[in-house]
């Protein structure tokens, strides 16, 4: 079974005509448990995400700041899988009919094998992988699986990526590129940093592929902000904060809902 690759290109394309960014949101599956999580997810794409990345919960996440870990390590002491990833993928989709990639980092695919997890992906509907710390001289084996599953390979580039280390990284990957605003983890903050544009300008240069930008953005003034000069803009933390906060789990699938709705408003301009 294909993978959703296309889905994802053509959701992109379409917010891409409708003269605004995309709307990019990240949920942990497993958080606060596996079907609380594939409830934030749909409410999340209800409430005016375009496009959803599944976090799979990892005991060292190099990329994630204090809100995100404390989210996977509730999602893992609670016991999420692989397995649980997938379904989160298959029944948010389902439901949805919204591109969903999964966001990991390498060790849990190569652990898992490379060949399964694609498999499973693409037939869970997935329409790809974001993977924040594979190496692309080192992504060839992943690469010749997603591409033979119909799935997206999206890299992370940052504001200290050489313009050479630019175009050989997005040559490699295709769905959108990850642009890290900042070096840094993951986290909401008083402002998106002004690297952003930059980075968004130096990548354009190497490749037509749609540039999102994540890390830092938290609230309908920055998506505005980053709207400007980004394709797509991404956020993580301050869902997860929400839910964090939240009273009870319902309450949080609602206060991501809500979120998604501000955050809409502001890739579109209307803040």
């Amino acid at each position: 079974m294909s993978g959703n690759v296309r889905l994802l290109s053509d959701t992109l394309a379409a917010a891409k005509e409708e003269g605004r960014s995309a709307l990019i949101a990240y949920l942990p599956a497993g958080f606060p448990t596996v079907d609380g999580g594939i409830e934030a997810v749909k409410a999340a794409i209800e409430g005016g995400a375009d496009v959803v990345e599944v976090g799979l919960p990892h005991s060292d996440p190099v990329l994630d700041g204090p809100v995100i870990q404390t989210a996977d390590d509730i999602a893992l002491r609670g016991g999420v899988r692989i397995a649980d990833v997938m379904r989160t993928v298959r029944e948010a989709h389902a439901a949805t009919g919204a591109p969903i990639l999964v966001m990991t980092y390498w060790n849990p695919i190569d652990r898992y094998g490379v060949e399964r997890f694609t498999a499973e992906l693409a037939e869970a509907g997935g329409a790809g992988c974001i993977l924040p710390d594979l190496p692309v001289q080192e992504s060839a084996l992943w690469r010749e699986h997603a591409e033979k599953h119909g799935l997206a390979t999206v890299f992370v580039v940052a504001p200290s990526s050489k313009d050479e280390r630019l175009a050989e990284i997005t040559a490699a990957g295709n769905g959108f590129v990850y642009a890290a605003s900042l070096m840094g983890v993951t986290g909401t903050r008083a402002s998106v940093s002004s690297q952003a544009e930059d980075l968004v300008r130096r990548t354009r240069a190497t490749t037509d592929t749609p540039v999102c930008v994540g890390l830092g953005v938290s609230n309908p003034a920055q998506a505005a902000e980053v709207a400007r000069f980004a394709d797509g803009v991404i956020v993580g933390s301050a869902f997860v904060k929400r839910m964090l906060d939240a009273p009870d789990d319902a309450a949080g699938v609602e206060a991501v809902r809500a979120l998604a709705g501000e955050l809409a408003k502001g890739v579109r301009g209307q803040v």
